[in-house]
């Protein structure tokens, strides 16, 4: 499941698409506005895309997770225009057999879409805006170790 959308994102639906009998594991990733970022108080996050583009990649992305991981479904949705304070931008629910997988695949799938979907975040402040250029998608090899070992 790949949602692109203007309207508030409800975690629950895309957990219940990931739902299976033979997932021992179900992980998720909200991605949330925060109130302050560098210092700088927040007002609003303001997000566009390419909705066609956006979709094909989040798909690619979904794709490419069950392929890697052996899962049988992944769900994902993104939010554009204006997210408030606290609210939802970024929904990853990926049902799994094993915790361990669910959990790499989770932060493989939010890396991924940071790095090849076309959407594109402003941060509204309240002294000004700027455009951010998703760059926290590094995932290093320690982090990889520690969820491979089952301590991430």
């Amino acid at each position: 499941m790949i949602e692109l959308t203007s309207q508030t994102l409800d975690p629950e639906k895309f957990t219940s698409v990931v739902r299976r009998s033979t997932n021992g594991a179900i992980v998720t990733f909200l991605g949330t506005t925060r109130d302050n970022f560098e210092g700088k108080g927040v007002l609003t996050l303001e997000y566009e895309a390419f909705d066609e583009m956006a979709v094909k990649k989040l798909e690619e992305v979904r794709q490419e997770l069950m392929a890697e991981f052996g899962l049988d479904d992944v769900a994902i949705g993104h939010r554009t225009g204006t997210v408030a304070i606290g609210e939802i931008s970024l929904v990853v629910a990926v049902g799994s057999p094993h915790r361990k997988d669910g959990f790499y695949a989770c932060h493989k799938a939010v890396d991924r879409i940071k790095e090849v979907v076309p959407i594109w975040k402003k941060e509204v402040y309240e002294d000004g805006s700027r455009w951010v250029a998703c760059e926290d998608h590094e995932f290093t090899h320690e982090h990889e170790a520690a969820l491979q070992a089952g301590d991430g």
